[in-house]
């Protein structure tokens, strides 16, 4: 996953992206989220690989495991 998945200040303000692309990992995550499938994300970003798609997935679930909770912004 670490060579799938890169941060750098000047792409996308330093939020994760898919190494070598400025697709963020929120974005993935988004269309899975919303219920799109892999095929879904793969045709609409003819450029990754599933492998791509698995890593922003596992990087989410290291995030979360570190103990993070969701608040309500007031």
């Amino acid at each position: 996953m670490a060579s799938r998945i890169s941060t750098h200040p000047d792409i996308c303000n330093g939020k994760p992206v898919i190494a070598g692309t400025r697709i963020p990992v929120h974005t993935i995550l988004a269309f899975l989220g919303e219920g799109d499938s892999l095929e879904d994300v793969l045709e609409e970003y003819p450029t990754l690989s599933r492998e791509d798609i698995y890593a922003c997935m596992q990087f989410a679930a290291q995030v979360m495991a570190h103990h993070y909770e969701v608040q309500k912004i007031a």
